[in-house]
């Protein structure tokens, strides 16, 4: 009889939906997987496509939207959570994101249940300086001491901020199933046009940094800039080589990305971001901010670049725009099919859970 791993998962859109889709399906052969999550604007319509079909779906019905600026809500949802697990009766509960993090904690603080905490990115990180992300931050230095939980993050830069927030931590590296995506790109009409472009892709939000966009944009007149979706904060984004592109789907996504070279990530902080992922082995030149989660993934000088200011960012476009280090794309392309590529991280998942419930 298999062993059973309650995924638990609020946020269940964007980059973090498409860890959780793979992670689910890429455990099924070895668990019985029940996943217990919210619908969000951002869950593709089609999410139960997505997923393997031996995957036990439990929508929460009382994650409306309401969570964590609602506490008679939250008391709900803490309730309904507790339901769940009486009648799954899982080995193992996996709580995804902050808020199923923070909720999930205080829901099973005293059960017997093996319990993981993945935040996909500490929300105080990626919010960058302020009132919220300080509450943020006290909430996971409370849960993080008073929990049983293990914090697993998906780099060993998030595990150091984890270190800090509480009292057993473990990392696993993320990893993208590379074979759909090889198949998703042979689909994707090649460009003629390669004018060296600069873009990214994304909510335009704060932890995204639009601004500092803008700023490298401003610094590079003569370079054309994309931003492959929409926001908003897209007001920021004034420089007039900017163009805004608003969200597409993925295969119009991939197309617009192929006619640009240089992709950039200057983010407050990531877990991992998917999206990075995707243009390393894509053989784009990375640039990405020395943050969390992305200088785990980019050895500045090797595989791409990190950088600190809009002049460090603008120096490495201005340079490849006089020589394109291939180099680094093609380094950055093969760091993705040795590490992190879903192969190598459901082979450390399983061992990681079964070491467990021994």
């Amino acid at each position: 009889m298999k062993k059973r791993i309650l995924m638990v998962c609020e946020a269940f859109g964007g980059g973090v939906f498409t860890y959780v889709r793979q992670l689910c399906n890429d455990m099924c052969d070895n668990f019985d997987v029940y996943l217990a999550y919210s619908l969000r604007p951002q869950t593709p319509k089609d999410y139960k496509t997505q997923l393997d079909s031996r995957i036990h779906l439990i929508e929460v019905k009382n994650w409306n939207g309401k969570s964590v600026t609602n506490i008679a809500n939250d008391r709900k949802v803490i309730k309904e959570l507790r339901q769940i697990a009486n009648s799954v009766h899982p080995d193992i509960i996996h709580l995804h994101s902050s808020i199923a993090g923070g909720i999930g904690r205080l829901a099973f603080k005293n059960d017997s249940y093996k319990l993981i905490y993945t935040p996909h990115g500490y929300a105080h990180v990626l919010m960058g300086p302020g009132l919220k992300s300080n509450i943020y931050k006290f909430a996971e230095k409370y849960l993080g001491k008073h929990s049983k939980a293990i914090t697993l993050t998906c780099t060993e830069s998030e595990d150091e901020v984890a270190r800090a927030l509480s009292k057993n931590t473990a990392y696993i590296e993320t990893g993208i199933d590379v074979k759909e995506l090889a198949k998703t790109l042979n689909k994707v009409k090649r460009s003629e046009n390669k004018e060296l472009k600069v873009y990214t892709v994304g909510r335009i939000a704060k932890q995204k940094r639009p601004d500092l966009f803008n700023k490298i944009a401003e610094l590079v007149p003569n370079v054309k800039f994309l931003w492959i979706g929409d926001g908003e904060l897209k007001n920021e984004l004034t420089s007039p080589n900017i163009t805004v592109t608003g969200w597409k789907d993925r295969n119009e996504a991939l197309k617009i990305a192929d006619t640009a070279d240089i992709f950039i990530l200057c983010s407050y902080g990531e877990a991992i971001a998917m999206s990075l992922i995707e243009n390393m082995y894509m053989g784009k030149l990375c640039l990405v901010s020395d943050t969390m989660g992305n200088k785990s993934v980019i050895n500045n000088g090797t595989n791409g670049y990190t950088c600190n200011t809009a002049e460090d960012y603008a120096k490495r476009v201005k340079e490849a725009v006089e020589v394109f280090p291939f180099r680094l794309a093609k380094q950055a392309h093969d760091d993705v099919v040795n590490i992190y590529n879903n192969d190598v991280m459901k082979k450390k998942y399983i061992k990681f859970y079964k070491s467990l419930i021994k």
